[in-house]
């Protein structure tokens, strides 16, 4: 695990399961659609029961960018953030990333949780970068931190080594 401080509040990086971990919130990398497919989605999906997919149907579909919220289903989480990425290729990807992530963290801020937990969104099958998608993120969510009470604590759960040594890296760069 590492850890850092910005502004009084906590930035953490971790590996395992984000369907797994127990948090205010945890963020599904989403398509528009917001249907609960494979990965992230497949994961929350599997773990959080039907509720969640229900919700979803009910509120899509959400534009590349944006965030919505829905309950956590049997998930430990109390809420999902749907955060709809971009896919590589498809224009002005880091703007839509950095958007996905802001408007997240606007949503965890508006109802005022302590802590949201983050994938490598649009890292899987949408093919996003992983060192990109470190800088973005991580910046996107220091940045936020200076002017915003809430959320205290961003945790990013990494699915792999390889993605967890990445975005490491780029904190301590950041630091």
């Amino acid at each position: 695990m590492t850890e850092r401080m910005f502004f009084g509040k906590t930035i953490r990086l971790i590996k395992g399961n984000i369907a797994l971990v127990d948090a205010d919130a945890i963020v599904n990398a989403a398509n528009k659609s917001l249907i609960l497919g494979g990965g992230v989605a497949g994961a929350i999906r599997n773990f959080g029961g039907p509720a969640i997919q229900q919700e979803c149907n009910r509120i899509g579909p959400v534009e590349v960018g944006e965030a919505v919220m829905t309950g956590g289903g049997d998930l430990k989480a109390k809420f999902v953030i749907h955060a709809v990425g971009p896919v590589y290729g498809e224009g002005d990807e880091e703007d839509k990333l950095a958007r996905a992530t802001l408007n997240s963290l606007k949503l965890a801020a508006k109802h005022k949780l302590s802590n949201i937990v983050f994938p490598a969104v649009s890292t899987g099958i949408f093919r996003f970068p992983v060192q990109k998608c470190s800088r973005i993120m991580l910046r996107t969510s220091i940045d936020f931190m200076q002017e915003n009470a809430c959320p205290e604590e961003i945790i990013f759960c990494l699915f792999d080594d390889q993605t967890l040594d990445i975005f490491k890296q780029t904190l301590i760069e950041m630091s």
